[in-house]
């Protein structure tokens, strides 16, 4: 009799190890054979089908396949799900689990662009690389949002980065929105912008947020305050469903028509598809129909998102 065809047998040294737990010397006694031949049974066993592991990593990882589910139905790289618990801390969770992810994947003699905001710039506060990056650099990906919202801007955030890493951080002396399309033009043909502008397009991986309805944005807030009733009146009858480097996107994820979006300065959609690793992190029930617009478009490949979002985001019917 050949031990290695004897199916039986297979079973017989399987249950002892896998279900009585049995040691491989124990097992090779009983059957005087050696520890090595045990090993290759187990083995033999495995590859037969006759045993089967299953890793349950539900308390570790309990929304790995949550993420796989998100993935596959939006053809994304990566997704990584936080417990939507802690409504309030939100943002803050959401920008600690980016900011791990990205002390991850950034390697030396990468550039990052970055947009702005406030989860954005809570991915900044807590970031920290075990390595210093002083071969890396931090881009922004837009204008300023002026005064009111300084700690938002996307120069303080590359800072914010910068500082921790040991990168080097770019500056982009622009505003986010001019008057005009026409002003928007003399702005982008202007060199020392167009050529932070320019670096920003070479990167290789992006960070962005993805905004909600105008009426939820932090940047149309702090712009429309100064009297441009124009530009509300539009964006209140526009077909909008969110925002991602304060560009305005429609349902399909495509460049809403608004004006808005005529005179902001902020790299546009089909510039920032080309770039290798865009990186989103959003979430939240205000955010949904932004971030399945932006999915959509395919306008980012890598998305950090809370439970519920992810949920709501498989529920959505394209």
């Amino acid at each position: 009799m050949s031990y290695s065809d004897d199916t039986r047998l297979l079973v017989e040294i399987a249950s002892m190890y896998y279900e009585e737990g049995a040691k491989q010397a124990a097992i090779a006694k009983k059957f005087s054979i050696s520890r090595s031949l045990v090993s290759k049974y187990l083995a033999k066993a495995r590859d037969l089908g006759l045993v089967e592991i299953i890793i349950h990593d539900d308390l570790l990882h309990p929304y790995r396949h949550l993420e796989e589910k998100v993935k596959r139905k939006y053809n994304l790289d990566e997704v990584i799900c936080i417990s939507s618990s802690g409504a309030e801390m939100l943002v803050k969770r959401l920008g600690v689990t980016t900011a791990k992810y990205l002390s991850r994947i950034i390697q030396p003699h990468h550039t990052v662009c970055i947009s702005a905001g406030t989860t954005v710039q809570e991915v900044a506060m807590n970031f920290s690389s075990k390595n210093q990056l002083p071969d890396v650099r931090f881009v922004p990906m837009v204008g300023g949002l002026g005064e009111q919202h300084m700690n938002l801007q996307a120069n303080i955030v590359c800072e914010l980065f910068a500082k921790s890493s040991g990168a080097t951080a770019i500056e982009q002396h622009a505003p986010i929105a001019v008057d005009s399309a026409e002003a928007k033009k003399v702005f982008m043909d202007q060199s020392f912008i167009k050529n932070v502008f320019h670096q920003a397009k070479q990167a290789d991986i992006a960070l962005v947020g993805i905004g909600g309805l105008p009426v939820y944005s932090t940047m149309t807030k702090a712009y429309l305050s100064e009297d441009r009733e124009e530009i509300a009146d539009d964006l209140a009858t526009a077909d909008i469903v969110g925002d991602i480097c304060y560009n305005f996107i429609d349902s399909a994820g495509k460049l809403a028509d608004c004006k808005w979006n005529e005179c902001v300065l902020a790299m546009n959609l089909d510039e920032l598809k080309k770039i290798p690793r865009v990186v989103a992190v959003a979430g939240g029930k205000d955010k949904l129909e932004g971030i399945h617009a932006a999915l959509i478009g395919e306008l980012v490949n890598v998305l950090v998102t809370d439970e519920q979002t992810a949920k709501a985001l498989l529920a959505k019917i394209e």
